[in-house]
């Protein structure tokens, strides 16, 4: 019978519960993979910065302001009612939203003797 033995000195250790790497492979550790995920978002973001600034429409001239003009509140006036008024060509939901805009309304309930910012008709 013949014997052979192997000298396991030069042999890398296998890793514990893992299969040896194939050769050309990367393995990241935590840290590793910690890293990549920070550049990946820096680099979405920096092409989020330069997608949307290519598309402002901002100008260098000011715009003309809207001509406006003040309407007080009455006992019993609603925002649906003042917008009706205003609107011309029957669109009162965009009247009112025009409303809330120029007044920086939170809801279309309104108070009476509030002043309110309209379009001038």
């Amino acid at each position: 019978m013949t014997t052979m033995s192997l000298d396991t000195r030069f042999a890398p250790a296998p890793a514990r519960g893992r299969a040896p790497a194939a050769a050309g492979t990367v393995r990241l550790t935590r840290r590793g993979r910690v890293v990549v995920l920070l550049v990946a978002l820096v680099l979405a973001f920096a092409v989020g910065v330069f997608v949307t600034a290519a598309s402002s429409v901002a100008t260098l001239e000011p715009g003309a302001p809207e001509a406006t003009e003040i309407v007080q509140v009455g006992s019993g006036d609603t925002l649906w009612g003042i917008a009706s008024e205003l609107a011309e060509d029957g669109r009162v939901r965009d009247m009112m939203h025009r409303i809330e805009r120029l007044n920086a309304l939170e809801s279309t309930a309104l108070q009476t003797g509030q002043r309110l910012v309209v379009p001038a008709s």
